[in-house]
């Protein structure tokens, strides 16, 4: 016969069962990386980690810009957006979390287009700040294929998002190794004043952790030159200013998607971790 009282205690109340409340000094300022995949599932790329943060008591907001652009295009919008939110909501200063491509977008926004004195620190999480090899793969392919995928890549964005003209293929340049290496990091320093902070990912060849099979090929090309990475940047790629620590989540699942029960677990605890990170440090 059970054991009505082991039954029950699953039933327990617990005192407090929200989530855990982060005090932050500034909102949080979400900049979504290259590609608009999140934004046809989602309401944005940075939608559910946008409402993640709201969660704890943190104000936050996750704009959507143009998917394919180049770094310097995508720079202006997130600096006439990081303003107009300044403005509507009385900020002095938002903390900037950026994935992917957002990082260099920030990066180069910080160091040329004069929005530093309203960024207090800014958070890369997997940002090829020393390129992607998927890119240069990609670049590599014939000339025929590579102009297919430019033009389609460039419709699908002029139509999400017919504000601004997409540029899939030279976005795509300036996520080389020799583009960010040789010359994107020399043209833009860290600014002083803003504190920068970045996290890398791994999972698939050479982790513990699996991953989704139809990334294994780019998972492994990119092991095979970088070491072990997210399935689009390595964690050597993504490490930038003050390293925090490397996350067993895909880059896809940096976003939200394509979750089970074990990267759910992961995903909630390091967006918390981010944001106690953020405040322990007084932003």
């Amino acid at each position: 016969m059970p054991d009505r009282n082991n039954l029950l205690k699953r039933f327990q109340l617990q005192e407090f069962p929200q989530p855990e409340l982060v005090q932050m000094k500034y909102p949080v300022f979400l900049c979504h990386g290259y590609g608009a995949i999140g934004s046809v599932i989602k309401k944005g790329p940075l939608h559910d980690p946008c409402m993640q943060i709201r969660g704890h008591g943190v104000a936050a907001i996750a704009p959507n810009i143009v998917p394919y652009a180049t770094i310097e295009t995508r720079a202006e919008n997130w600096v006439r957006l990081i303003q107009e939110f300044c403005d509507d909501y009385q900020c002095e200063k938002v903390n900037v979390v950026s994935h992917s491509m957002g990082g260099l977008d920030m990066r180069f926004a910080l160091s040329n287009l004069g929005i530093a004195d309203k960024v207090e620190s800014l958070t890369t999480i997997a940002t090829p700040h020393h390129g992607s090899p998927l890119a240069d793969l990609i670049l590599k392919t014939p000339e025929l294929v590579t102009e297919k995928l430019s033009v389609m890549f460039d419709w699908f964005g002029d139509n999400i998002y017919p504000k601004i003209k997409s540029d899939a293929l030279g976005s795509l340049e300036q996520l080389t190794a020799d583009y960010t290496t040789q010359v994107f990091n020399p043209e833009n320093p860290d600014v002083e004043g803003v504190s920068y902070y970045s996290y890398s990912a791994a999972v698939g060849k050479g982790t513990k952790h699996s991953v989704n099979p139809v990334l294994k090929f780019q998972n492994n090309q990119i092991f095979d030159r970088e070491g072990i990475n997210d399935t689009f940047v390595s964690v050597e790629s993504a490490k930038w200013a003050e390293h925090i620590k490397t996350i067993p989540l895909s880059h896809i699942s940096q976003m939200h998607l394509q979750m089970n029960k074990e990267s759910q677990k992961i995903y909630e605890q390091f967006w918390l971790d981010l944001l106690r990170h953020l405040s322990e440090k007084g932003h």
